[in-house]
C-alpha cells in the first residue's frame, strides 16, 4: 500500500475508468503512456486492485473501480471548487454573525452609524459588537473577534492593521455650565470639577501632564468606564470633561450638551481596525471593512 497519499492519483483513476485505456488516459491527461502504465501499477498497489483488467484487445475496469467512480468525481469536482475565484458578495443574500470588539469612546461614533448601513445592505448579517477586555488577549488571533475597532496596540506581528482617522479632542459640560460664560482658559479650566473616562479606572491622564507643565493642577471627582456614562453625569452636574471631537459628537448631541475649546495642545488619538490575515481574502469580511471605510469617510 502507498505510504503517502497522493491526490494526482484520483485524476490518473477517473481519467484510466472513463477512458478504460492507458493509451487513451495518457492523451487526456498529456502524459506518456509509460507514464500513466507506471501510475496504474501504483492505483493497484495502493487501493489492492487490478483497476483495469484485459478483456480481449481492449481492457475493462473492474468492480472496484466502477463502484469508486462516483467518489473520485465528486472529489475531484470538490478539489477544483477551491480554485475558482470566489463570488462577489450579494449583502442582501449574506447570513453571518461578525463579532466586533470596539471601545467605548469609538463605539458611539461608528457602532450606530455601521449598525444602520448593515442593516439596510444586509438584513441577514448580526453584528456582535463587544467592549473592548481589561486584559491584552489575543481575540483577534484565536478567532474570538472577527474585527477590531479602536486606538489598538497590536502584539501579535501577524495581525493586520488599518489606520482610520485621527482623532482630537473637545471639552464637554452642560447646558447653562458656568464654565461657558466666557472664553476658557487654563486657569478657569484647571478650577473646574472634572470626571476622566477610563475603562481601568485612571484618574490621570495626558491633561494633567500638561497642566502640570504650566504649574497647574485640575480634580478629577469622578471616573466612569463609558463615555456614555461619562456623558450622563456631565449633563446630571456641573463636572467637565472630554470627549472625542468627531466620533462623540453625536452622543454629545443627544444628551443636549456642550462643547468648548480644550486650552491645551493635546496628543491625537489614532483609530485603527485590525483583524487576522486569515480574513484578509474573505469577501464577506472585506465586504463588512468596506462598510467601516464608508462610515468613516461620513464623519472625517
Amino acid at each position: 500500500m502507498e505510504s503517502k497519499l497522493d491526490l494526482n492519483l484520483l485524476t490518473a483513476l477517473h481519467a484510466l475508468v472513463e477512458h478504460g485505456s492507458v493509451t487513451g488516459a495518457a492523451e487526456h491527461l498529456h502524459t506518456s503512456p509509460p507514464a500513466m502504465s507506471r501510475t496504474l501499477a501504483r492505483l493497484r498497489r495502493a487501493l489492492g486492485d487490478p483497476v483495469l483488467v484485459r478483456a480481449g484487445r481492449g481492457m475493462v475496469p473492474t468492480p472496484r473501480a466502477v463502484q469508486l467512480l462516483p467518489r473520485v468525481r465528486a472529489l475531484l469536482d470538490e478539489a477544483s471548487a477551491l480554485f475558482v475565484p470566489a463570488v462577489p458578495v450579494d449583502p442582501a443574500a449574506l447570513r453571518r454573525e461578525f463579532a466586533v470588539q470596539v471601545g467605548d469612546l469609538v463605539f458611539s461614533g461608528i457602532g450606530p452609524r455601521l449598525l444602520r448601513r448593515v442593516r439596510e445592505a444586509a438584513p441577514g448579517v448580526t453584528l456582535r459588537f463587544m467592549a473592548e477586555s481589561h486584559e491584552d488577549t489575543p481575540s483577534l488571533r484565536d478567532g474570538s473577534v472577527d474585527l477590531e475597532l479602536g486606538r489598538i496596540n497590536v502584539r501579535e506581528p501577524e495581525i493586520e492593521l488599518e489606520p482610520l482617522l485621527t482623532e482630537d479632542g473637545v471639552g464637554v459640560l452642560r447646558a447653562g455650565h458656568p464654565l461657558a460664560d466666557g472664553p476658557v482658559d487654563l486657569a478657569r479650566f484647571a478650577a473646574a470639577d472634572h470626571i476622566s473616562v477610563s475603562r481601568r479606572g485612571r484618574l490621570r491622564g495626558p491633561i494633567d501632564e500638561l497642566l502640570a507643565g504650566h504649574g497647574l493642577r485640575r480634580r478629577v471627582v469622578a471616573c466612569t468606564p463609558t463615555l456614555a456614562g461619562g456623558l450622563f453625569l456631565i449633563g446630571q452636574s456641573d463636572l467637565v470633561g472630554l470627549a472625542p471631537r468627531r466620533l462623540g459628537a453625536a452622543a454629545v448631541r443627544a444628551l443636549g450638551l456642550g462643547t468648548f475649546v480644550i486650552p491645551l495642545e493635546l496628543p491625537a488619538v489614532e483609530v485603527s481596525m485590525a483583524w487576522h490575515p486569515r480574513h484578509s481574502a474573505d469577501p464577506e469580511h472585506a465586504w463588512l471593512r468596506e462598510q467601516v471605510r464608508s462610515v468613516v469617510s461620513e464623519l472625517i
